[in-house]
């Protein structure tokens, strides 16, 4: 099922002397085999989500809504051999270790293990994984992995009000999101195309920048969410973040052979929505993020 990355570097050069035409995947199969339906994306993206809605996590005065900072997933597309599969899962301290051991029985590979957010109680880890091959021993794999979690079936959703002036935070921001289990969701894809062993890796397959809004009352939100960025703009990026009164809560990388190189930038504030979303705007256009439509 798994193809290590000697074996993909060597499909990649093969691509370029003759193109490798992709598989035609049965997705009704492969959400029998994952246990969960799934949701198609832009790019030819298949998306199956894992969100933490059995824990209670809370940051000071904040109880984050799953869809703020504990909506793990597993994204699928397909490719020469099967399919990539990477994503997120979304753990506590007491679950990661018979995760790992299921991930990496079932040929599962973790590209990254760390935190996303800070002060948060329960302790939540954040496991990022990437496989290659067969969808559904992939699809069996991340099953027998969930398996060893609290992390409940899939329910309906229930509409939960925003309660954010989100007209103002896309003036401010100058992009619109989505309303999302009682967040307001941007996503922000990046202008360069991303690849990983000759792999067009799509916005949707996790390489867009990502910001959050949860309110808190009194046209104030919990931020929180990541900046995909190149080396050079870090630091400009932790400035401008800064000034503008956001925590940067961890600074990391998500892929391990990604072109080009890419840092993912997690932050937190919990102020004003609209103050914040200037805030992030100004930090955006340090970035080579593609422009909002005029």
């Amino acid at each position: 099922m798994r193809l290590p990355w000697s074996t993909c570097a060597v499909l990649a050069g093969m691509a370029l002397m003759q193109p490798l035409q992709a598989q035609t995947i049965e997705w009704k199969a492969v959400e029998t085999a994952i246990g969960r339906t799934g949701v198609a994306q832009a790019g030819d993206v298949y998306r199956f989500n894992f969100p933490r809605t059995d824990l209670k996590v809370v940051v000071g005065t904040v109880t984050i809504r799953p869809a703020l900072a504990l909506g793990g997933w597993i994204a699928m597309k397909a490719a020469p051999s099967g399919v990539i599969a990477v994503g997120d899962l979304v753990l506590t301290e007491a679950e990661l270790p018979a995760v790992i051991g299921a991930l990496q029985k079932g040929g599962v590979e973790q590209t990254a293990i760390h935190h996303h957010i800070l002060n948060e109680s329960p302790r939540i880890i954040y496991v990022h994984i990437h496989a290659h091959g067969d969808p559904l021993a992939i699809a069996a794999a991340v099953r027998a992995a969930v398996a060893k979690t609290k992390i409940p079936a899939p329910t309906a959703a229930i509409p939960t009000p925003l309660d954010l002036d989100t007209a103002a935070i896309t003036r401010a921001l100058g992009y619109s999101g989505r309303a999302n289990g009682g967040v307001y969701q941007v996503s922000i894809p990046r202008t360069e195309t991303i690849h990983e062993a000759g792999f067009e890796f799509p916005p949707t397959m996790g390489v867009a920048t990502s910001i959050n809004f949860q309110s808190t009352g009194s046209g104030s939100a919990a931020i929180t969410g990541d900046f995909v960025l190149r080396a050079e703009e870090v630091n400009p990026v932790i400035r401008a973040l800064q000034k503008g009164g956001i925590e940067l809560t961890s600074l990391h990388s998500h892929m391990l052979a990604e072109e080009p190189r890419l840092m993912f930038m997690h932050f937190w504030a919990n102020a004003d929505a609209v103050g914040l979303a200037k805030a992030l705007r100004s930090a955006l256009d340090l970035t080579n993020s593609k422009r909002p439509s005029p």
